[in-house]
């Protein structure tokens, strides 16, 4: 008996070996990798809850890769079986385990990736993968393929280069599913493993690291994978400000390094400025209130002053590490006289509460009289913000303290040009520089918060307001006379409303904002964001709520273009505000204007959106350029690809012509903001791959597209939308057959955002957010709202011209717009499985809505072979092995959980389900402790059978994980 579990311990080895893809190059450690932390964790797994449970675990997984390598349906039957037989502690045990699998090859991955980076470096070779030229370069290659390959000139470059902006603007989407105490072990686990695998590693060093993963490894399996409450907006803002804490903060000096150092490898003898805005971060969180009534105007007001609060402390906690530096006694008349004044005017008593430089600093340390200047002031700003957050009120004075950031600025580059002057340039290259560029780049505001709010609450108070005056109706007014209204107040004086102005919850609500706005400091704030926006109306109306509410500095206002229809109208919209002198006034000569991914894919289907956007884009552009104005758009892209998410490099660069300009704002939403920012060295190459990519779509342009390319595709995206909507929206039984088959109306469960799932409480798809949309298809492994409609796009251009095929590979070949979105749509297929989507159909649609099921089935198939073929490849990825393999890796893992989600959403909605229970098979080191049952007890409010809720989350946590994409 012993004999045969020691075999069957090595089986999963064996597995694993014999299931993997070979190799893919000398330098692929991937494997290595990921069977290290499996055999870790599997120990751990025995040691918690004994041999029997790791059998069931083995011989799930074995079950997933049969069905894995047949396709047979029967498989999945009898993975069924054994999952429905187990009591719910041990369900939640294995769910918990093949989601925290999962988790563990994501890290084996991600260090993998940087390995191989590190020898790519090293070699200088060039590698075919994930971060060959075609995904991604570094900014010196960017450099030197400029100069080399497009004779550009280093100067131009440098010159591009100080004037380009990109800003990027994390958001509180509700797609991280990871709970921030998990995000922390996966970090440290990644650390350790790295660090085995070092050159010059000590036996010693060795055995304490490894004691270190299992340690890591144990303590998030034995963490609670589950949010028990919703996240406030306050919580996602903290989580979201976390990373600049962790990485960004000390990440964006350390890359405008690098870019110095690449900038001299070309010949250029100069730093980048340190005020040249290369990086700029801005915050959705706690500002967007669109469709999410938890972000009230005194959220915004907690979380800018918080955010202020983390400046200050941040810069308070460099400030005394910079004085210890600068210890020089030679410096400039003028910077003696300020340091003389300061001293003289200084206290004499000691400070008690520094910890450094307590007591008064001697004239003859000039930089050190004036940085501790900056110290008090940047004290006193710290506790101003922590005294205003926690009672509203302040006992410092603001003169006390930095209220804006040219005060800060000010001796800071004293010191730096005084150090010049006496010949001590390199010191003030040192860490006083790196003090200047975050300064630049964070100010005192860490980042600016943007508000967003649906043009529609506009309306609302305008109408209230209008109606209180003379009794008409705004919202019944045509947009002429709207327009004709709104001027005509913006060029009176007169105050439009006083405090007797009758006022619903809604309407308190949106002046309160605007209050809030007016109140705090002007650095606090971005853009005003209107979603939903149509008309110059929307544009004007938020235009005279911020001067009606004594906004000093106003916002700049942005309209967002989302639904189909919006993005055609969008270049006559802008034309039109354009056009209004006093519009034209205000804004200066420069424009931003948001675009949304995730609605117009929801909307109309992922080629007919993604080709819409290209177009409204080169339209805007061409209306900015005829009245003189420079133009930003912002990018609302999500995570996953039905969401306009993928990989950075290629979506820049795939961008129209003249679009990009050296000014880009894009938003970094839920779970990409840990894939970018999670790690220092995920951090550098997120700065590096926009600062690079933006640089290269303004000097070495996309090809625009042929006259013939684009009248194909105008005709490929109508026959697409038409197929995607004579689904979505005209199939009268698609509601019902969408929330049968996929876990839509238990997404809610997983408490990963502070807002609503749904805009409107009632209503079908149209009110659904486009997050738990594309959610609940990616869940099922079918992926339907990304390659919906691009099969009949393809069927018809095919069956009108049988050359058209030709044309279609020619696009594919040369135009990157149309090879990045068909790359997207290959890599999405290779994700999905309709025989798992097939599975979720048996299980839970009734019989008569098999036959739709099966038609959409056959759909997939048809569409999948369509894209190879204009792809050019015989399989899927065929051109990215790398990718490849780690899809094939995790596929096991994968269809456990599936399988599991399956049955349980079974037996959660028909309670008549039977099945029958074997033993219970946890062992507990402590049996009187009995974990795996205590397990059910975290979730006693639940209305459906113990651990059956747990079971769904977790399975729904792992899927996520898995396929790294949420929503």
């Amino acid at each position: 008996m012993a004999g045969r579990n020691i075999e069957k311990m090595a089986s999963i080895d064996a597995q694993l070996r014999q299931l993997v893809p070979a190799k893919v190059s000398e330098d692929d450690k991937l494997i290595e990798y990921d069977a290290l932390l499996l055999d870790r964790f599997l120990d751990i797994l025995q040691d918690l809850h004994g041999e029997d449970l790791r059998e069931t675990v083995q011989e799930l997984y074995e079950l997933s890769a049969e069905y894995e390598g047949k396709r047979d349906p029967k498989k999945l039957e009898e993975l069924g079986c054994v999952l429905t037989s187990l009591d719910p502690g041990d369900s939640i045990v294995i769910s918990k385990a093949f989601s925290h699998m999962l988790n563990l090859a994501n890290l084996a991955e991600e260090v993998q990736i940087a390995y191989r980076r590190r020898i790519k470096k090293l070699k200088k070779g060039d590698f075919a993968d994930e971060s060959s030229a075609t995904t991604e370069s570094d900014i010196e290659e960017t450099f030197k393929r400029l100069v080399s390959d497009l004779g550009k000139s280093p100067g131009e470059i440098f010159d591009a280069l100080k004037n380009q902006t990109v800003d990027l603007v994390l958001t509180a989407h509700p797609t991280q599913s990871v709970r921030r105490s998990l995000l922390q072990k996966h970090g440290r686990i990644r650390d350790c493993l790295a660090q085995l695998y070092a050159k010059d590693i000590t036996p010693d060093d060795k055995q304490e690291l490894d004691e270190s993963l299992q340690r890591e490894i144990q303590a998030a399996f034995r963490t609670d994978e589950i949010r028990r409450t919703p996240p406030t907006p306050q919580d996602e803002m903290r989580a979201g400000m976390s990373y600049f804490h962790e990485t960004i903060w000390n990440g964006v000096p350390k890359f405008l390094r690098r870019v110095d150092t690449a900038l001299k490898n070309i010949g250029i003898d100069e730093r980048v400025p340190y005020n040249a805005p290369l990086i700029q971060f801005s915050s959705w969180m706690g500002g967007d209130r669109d469709g999410n009534p938890r972000v009230t105007p005194e959220v915004t007001r907690d979380v800018c002053l918080l955010a202020r609060m983390m400046a200050a402390n941040l810069y308070y906690n460099q400030i005394e590490n910079l004085m210890f530096e600068l210890s020089m006694w030679r410096c400039t008349d003028e910077f003696r006289a300020k340091a003389d004044e300061i001293h003289r005017n200084s206290r004499k008593d000691a400070a008690k509460h520094y910890i450094e430089f307590w007591k008064t600093i001697p004239p003859t340390e000039p930089y050190r009289v004036i940085l501790g200047d900056v110290r008090d002031k940047l004290y006193h700003t710290r506790e101003r913000s922590r005294q205003l957050l926690s009672n509203g009120i302040s006992d410092i004075p603001a003169e006390a303290t930095f209220t804006n950031v040219e005060e800060f600025l000010e001796p800071l580059e004293l010191c730096y040009r005084s150090l010049c002057s006496c010949g001590d340039r390199p010191i003030a290259d040192g860490s006083l520089l790196d003090f200047l560029r975050q300064v630049s780049t964070f100010g005192l505001s860490l980042v600016r918060l943007d508000i967003r709010q649906e043009s529609e609450r506009h309306t609302d108070v305008l109408d209230a307001i209008t109606k209180h005056l003379d009794g008409s109706s705004y919202r019944d007014w045509s947009e002429e006379r709207r327009q004709e209204w709104l001027l005509a107040e913006l060029s009176g004086k007169r105050p439009l409303f006083g405090p007797d102005l009758p006022k619903t919850e809604e309407i308190a609500d949106v002046l309160d904002t605007f209050k809030v706005i007016s109140e705090l400091p002007s650095d606090c704030f971005g853009a005003y964001i209107i979603s939903m926006a149509t008309s110059p109306s929307d544009v004007l109306a938020v235009e005279l709520l911020q001067r009606e509410c004594h906004v000093k500095q106003p916002l700049r206002v942005v309209p967002l273009f989302e639904k189909l229809a919006d993005l055609e109208a969008a270049p006559a919209a802008v034309s039109r505000l354009f056009s209004l002198d006093w519009y034209k006034n205000r804004i200066n000569g420069k424009q931003e204007v948001m675009i949304g991914y995730s609605d117009s894919g929801k909307d109309a289907g992922r080629l007919s959106a993604a080709w819409e956007l290209y177009k409204a884009q080169e339209e805007l552009v061409k209306v900015a350029k005829k009245y003189g104005v420079k133009l930003t758009m912002f990018h609302g892209r999500g995570g996953t690809v039905g969401r306009g998410g993928g990989p950075t490099h290629l979506a820049i660069l795939s961008q129209p012509p003249d679009t990009v300009n050296g000014s880009l704002r894009v938003t970094v939403q839920g779970e990409v903001i840990e894939q970018s920012f999670g790690e220092e060295h995920l951090c550098f190459r997120t700065l590096q791959r926009f600062t690079a990519a933006t640089l290269e779509h303004g000097m070495n342009p996309p090809v625009s597209p042929k006259p013939e390319w684009r009248s194909l595709l105008d005709a490929m995206a109508v026959v697409a939308t038409e197929e995607y909507r004579s689904v979505v929206f005209q199939e009268p039984r698609f509601v019902e057959y969408f929330r049968l088959a996929t876990p839509e109306l238990e997404y809610g469960r997983m408490n990963i955002g502070s807002r609503p799932s749904k805009r409107k409480p009632s209503g079908g798809i149209e009110s659904l957010r486009a997050i738990p949309w594309i959610f609940a298809w990616t869940q099922t492994r079918f992926h339907l709202p990304v390659w919906l409609g691009f099969g009949a796009a393809f069927k018809y251009a095919i069956k009108k011209d049988v050359r058209n095929l030709h044309m279609l590979q020619d696009m594919y070949k040369h135009w990157p717009f149309f090879r990045v979105t068909i790359d997207l749509i290959e890599m999405v297929f290779a994700k999905g499985d309709p025989g798992i989507a097939a599975l979720y159909d048996k299980l839970l649609v009734s019989e008569d809505l098999w036959a739709f099921g099966e038609k959409l089935r056959t759909n997939f198939e048809e569409t999948k072979n369509l894209v190879l073929q204009t792809a050019g490849h015989r399989d899927l990825l065929e051109e990215d092995p790398y990718l490849k393999q780690r899809l094939r890796l995790r596929d096991s893992y994968i269809t456990t959980l599936n399988v599991c989600q399956a049955y349980t959403l079974k037996r959660i909605r028909d309670p008549n389900y039977n099945v029958t229970l074997r033993p219970h098979i946890s062992k507990e080191i402590m049996q009187s402790s009995k974990s795996a049952q205590e397990l059910i007890k975290l979730n006693p409010t639940s209305e459906y059978a113990p651990g059956l809720e747990d079971t769904l989350i977790l399975t729904m946590k792992g899927i996520a994980a898995g396929l790294q994409n949420t929503g």
